[in-house]
């Protein structure tokens, strides 16, 4: 059996300095140089839970969400990144739809939107249902 001391999740980007000033300037996270490792960043989420971001040249973003952020309201957090020049992705077919916003409002699941970093990868904010 596998002894694990921890885990955390990493994702990719082309350029850390973009990233660096997206993560810490428009969402407002702490996004740190990793401790004796050049060239990657790490994003100290609240709760304690530790992203590594690293960069790839050639990197082609995911299909599918890659970090998500519980948030008390998303119809106010996507006014506040809105403002900042943060773009929400509008799906209009599929299983999944947004209004006009980017906000799906599936009463069926969480009030959620979807956003990209500067790199292309998929993020998204999500008000859960209590």
């Amino acid at each position: 059996m596998l002894e694990i001391k921890g885990a955390f999740s990493s994702f990719a980007v082309r350029d850390i300095e973009e990233a660096r000033k997206f993560y810490r300037e428009t969402l407002g996270l702490d996004a740190s140089d990793v401790p004796g490792m050049s060239g990657l960043l790490q994003l100290a989420l609240p709760g304690g839970a530790k992203v590594l971001v690293y960069p790839k040249p050639d990197h082609a973003p995911a299909s599918f969400t890659v970090l998500n952020f519980d948030v008390p309201s998303v119809e106010r957090t996507v006014d506040a990144l809105a403002r900042q020049g943060v773009r929400f992705e509008i799906y209009r077919d599929g299983p999944v739809k947004t209004d006009a916003k980017g906000i799906s409002r599936d009463p069926g699941g969480p009030t959620i939107a979807w956003f990209r970093d500067p790199a292309g990868n998929i993020l998204s904010i999500v008000e859960q249902r209590r």
